[in-house]
């Protein structure tokens, strides 16, 4: 009695084991489209309604993902397969399905100077470990940033080379040596985003350039003269150097210590300006600008009278050559004109 329930126990377990661990083959009324490259499955099987009723919703469509999902996993592993690194990789051809992108897709960066020169001489890149072995801590270390191995701006003591100045200071040396090398490697950074970018390194004389102009030679040695403490005050020219241009006004303080007598002057006058009701009037800047205004009331007015003798001109050679001869009203009177025009008496008498 209890064999037979040992044995009931056993194969209801195994029945779970087998409902849990489903089977990889499914079997579909109709074959699914794949497009492996885009790890992408179409199925276009008829869903059963009764089916779909039948059971709970979520659970009806976790089943028939599951089940197309296994149906792309068995043809994607129909593909050719490699190792690598202690995995299996599986070479997936390209997508035969169009896919809409919000951007176009990104464009590969530009080499840069050194990755062209590792190309040239065919030198390929190497992964370094962090950790290198520290022989006078005699343990590991990080190879660069904070505790690195072999750091030498730890050193207390620095021995001075037999061809440099006794005098000099090793240590402001060192970090000086080291400044320049931030600020080489930060230089060469710009240049790379610059070529990248395909826009020119703006030169002020320190970058040397293809072809310098003549302008851009004078502007070199401009900066060169006024990077010494006096600002190139004492600089000697070179035989025909012409003075440089746009070089600033430099400006004038009054003296801290002394006679304050113009300082005050100019207080009390900034003081009655601002305490007056009615604003100061320049009297030159009033007479220049009524001088404007007439210069400019004339101009308008002989320009309006050059064009009326112009017009004027126009209308007589239209209508021709007149005779005295004619038979217009007033034409033999007193006063009369040639053409006939109404007599015109004085004002005041009609």
């Amino acid at each position: 009695m209890a064999a037979c329930n040992v044995e009931a126990l056993l194969a209801k377990a195994e029945q779970e084991e087998a409902e849990k661990l489903k089977s990889i083959s499914v079997q579909k009324e109709l074959e699914l489209e794949f497009d492996l490259g885009n790890l992408l499955a179409c199925d276009k099987n008829r869903i059963e309604s009764r089916d779909f009723r039948g059971q709970k919703k979520d659970d009806f469509l976790r089943s028939l993902a599951r089940d197309n999902t296994q149906l792309l996993i068995n043809e994607i592993w129909k593909q050719p397969s490699e190792r690598v690194e202690e995995a299996i990789v599986v070479k997936l051809p390209e997508p035969a399905t169009p896919l809409p992108r919000e951007k176009p897709p990104p464009k590969a960066k530009p080499p840069t100077k050194w990755e062209e020169f590792a190309k040239l001489k065919g030198i390929q890149k190497k992964k370094k470990t962090n950790l290198v072995w520290d022989e006078n801590a005699k343990e590991w270390r990080r190879r660069w940033g904070y505790k690195r191995a072999k750091d030498d701006t730890k050193e207390w003591l620095i021995e001075v080379p037999e061809n440099a100045d006794p005098n000099e200071d090793q240590f402001t040396k060192r970090v000086k040596a080291k400044k320049e090398r931030v600020a080489k490697n930060e230089f060469n950074r710009l240049k790379n985003i610059a070529r990248a970018q395909k826009a020119k390194v703006p030169g002020m004389g320190l970058t040397p350039t293809a072809q310098q102009s003549k302008g851009d030679l004078a502007r070199a040695a401009s900066v060169a003269k006024t990077s010494t403490a006096s600002m190139g005050r004492f600089q000697d020219r070179l035989p025909k150097e012409k003075p440089p241009k746009n070089t600033g006004k430099k400006r004038k303080f009054e003296p801290l210590i002394g006679d304050f007598s113009n300082e005050r002057q100019k207080q009390l006058e900034l003081l009655k300006t601002m305490d007056s009701k009615k604003p100061k009037l320049d009297i030159t800047k009033a007479v220049n600008k009524q001088m404007r205004e007439e210069d400019r009331e004339e101009a308008s007015a002989k320009h309006k009278r050059g064009a009326g003798n112009k017009r004027r001109k126009g209308n007589m050679s239209g209508k021709g050559n007149m005779s005295g001869k004619g038979k217009g009203k007033g034409g033999k009177g007193k006063g009369g004109k040639a053409g006939g025009g109404k007599r015109r008496g004085k004002p005041g008498k009609h």
